[in-house]
C-alpha cells in the first residue's frame, strides 16, 4: 500500500538522519609502558549512542529489514541477544515507533536489562542461552513479528565495502600515525559480523599485501575457537559465555573463518584482569570482550617486540563497564566463579615492566 511504502520511506530517513547527528567515534592512542616503536589503538566504541559496538550493527540490521519489506509500521520487532545488540536496537526500534522484545539469558547483567527498558523494549528471558534462537523464532511467529537474526545477518547487513563501517573509519583515522596500516587488528566474535567486515575490508582495501592481519579474540566456554582451529564449524558447546557480547555455544552463520589470520583463546581470568589494568592505565571502565581483546593484543604486541618489529596494533573499546558493575568488577562475583586474578595481574604488571607478556595461550593461525 502507498501509506506503506511512505512509511518504510520516513523510517529510513529517520535512521539516515539519526546517523548524521553521530560523529564518528574516537581512535584512542593508549601509552604504556615499554611499547616503543609500536603504536597501541583503542577504537572506543562505547561513544555511539546507544553505548556500544552494536550500534553500528543495530542501524544495519534495522536498514535490511525495513529495504527486504520485513519490517512495516506495525511490526513487532525480536532479538536474540546477550545485552548489547538489544539494547541497541530497542534504540532503533523507539526511534521508529515500533514494538521491540529482547530474548535474553537469566544471566544478561541488570544494567543492561535496564537499559532495554529505559528505551522502551521488553525482556523476554530465558534459563539457558542456547534456548534464544528457538524462542525468538517462537515469538516471531505468534506475534506476526521479525526475528532481527542478528546472528545470521550481521555480515551481510553491513556494507564491508566502505559507507562508513567499522574497517574504514579505522584506517581513515590512522592515516596519520606513524603506522598507517596496522601489523594487526584484534576483535572478539559473537556473530562473527565485525570480523567478516574487517576480513573482506583488508582484502578490498588492498592493504594485506603490505602485512595487516587480523585477530579474532576468543572467550571460554565459546566454539569459534576449535572451529577455526579444526576446520569442523558442526562443533556445539554446552554453555554460554561469561564475557557478554562474545562467543557462542555454537559457530554462527555470520561467522567467516576464511577471512581469519590468527585466533587466540583468552582465559576469563585473563579478561577480567585486563578490566583493571584498563582501568588504571585509561582511567575508565570498559566492559569484558574489551578485556579479551586486550589480552591478545599484547600478546601479538610481546611477539612483535621479541621479533624486533615496529608498527601499530588496534583494537576494540566495545562498550562501557557500567554495565557490568554486578559482575566483572564485583570481587565476590569473581570469586562465586572460581576466577582467580592474582597470575594475571602478575603477567600483566610484568609486562609494563618488560614488553613481554609471558602468558600461555591456546594459538591457531591460518
Amino acid at each position: 500500500m502507498p501509506q506503506d511504502r511512505q512509511w518504510v520511506a520516513d523510517a529510513i530517513a529517520r535512521i539516515e538522519a539519526d546517523f548524521t547527528r553521530s560523529a564518528d567515534t574516537h581512535l584512542i592512542q593508549l601509552d604504556l609502558p615499554q611499547l616503543g616503536d609500536i603504536g597501541l589503538y583503542l577504537k572506543d566504541e562505547s561513544t555511539h549512542p546507544s553505548g556500544s559496538l552494536k550500534h553500528r550493527l543495530a542501524r544495519s540490521l534495522f536498514l535490511y529489514g525495513l529495504c527486504n519489506g520485513w519490517i512495516t509500521k506495525n511490526t513487532p520487532i525480536i532479538e536474540a541477544s546477550s545485552g548489547s545488540t538489544a539494547v541497541s536496537e530497542a534504540y532503533f526500534a523507539r526511534l521508529l515507533g515500533l514494538r521491540f522484545i529482547a530474548v535474553m539469558p537469566k544471566t544478561t547483567s541488570p544494567q543492561k536489562i535496564a537499559k532495554i527498558t529505559f528505551y522502551g523494549g521488553e525482556c523476554h528471558l530465558v534459563d539457558n542461552g542456547s534456548m534464544i534462537y528457538d524462542e525468538s523464532h517462537r515469538l516471531a511467529r505468534e506475534l506476526n513479528g521479525h526475528y532481527m537474526d542478528q546472528f545470521t545477518y550481521a555480515e551481510r547487513a553491513t556494507d564491508w565495502r566502505g559507507n562508513n563501517n567499522i574497517a574504514e573509519s579505522i584506517f581513515e583515522q590512522l592515516g596519520r600515525e606513524p603506522h598507517p596500516t596496522p601489523r594487526w587488528i584484534v576483535v572478539g566474535a559473537g556473530t562473527g559480523g565485525t570480523s567478516s567486515t574487517i576480513g573482506r575490508f583488508i582484502r578490498y582495501g588492498k592493504v594485506l599485501a603490505n602485512g595487516c592481519e587480523l585477530c579474532v579474540a576468543d572467550p571460554e566456554n565459546s566454539v569459534f575457537y576449535d572451529a577455526y582451529a579444526t576446520g569442523d564449524c558442526s562443533i556445539t558447546g554446552t554453555c554460554g559465555s561469561r564475557v557478554e557480547g562474545i562467543g557462542r555455544p555454537r559457530v554462527e552463520p555470520s561467522f567467516n573463518p576464511t577471512v581469519v589470520d590468527r585466533m587466540m583463546r583468552i582465559p576469563d581470568a585473563g579478561s577480567f584482569a585486563a578490566l583493571h589494568y584498563l582501568e588504571k592505565h585509561l582511567g575508565r571502565r570498559c566492559g569484558g570482550s574489551t578485556g579479551t581483546n586486550l589480552i591478545a593484543t599484547l600478546a601479538l604486541i610481546s611477539e612483535m617486540k621479541q621479533a624486533g618489529e615496529s608498527g601499530s596494533v588496534v583494537t576494540l573499546l566495545c562498550d562501557s563497564g557500567d554495565r557490568y558493575s554486578d559482575t566483572y568488577y564485583n570481587p565476590q562475583w569473581i570469586a562465586d566463579q572460581g576466577i582467580d586474578l592474582a597470575p594475571w595481574h602478575a603477567a600483566l604488571e610484568k609486562f609494563d615492566q618488560t614488553g613481554v607478556f609471558d602468558v600461555k595461550l591456546d594459538r591457531h593461525s591460518a
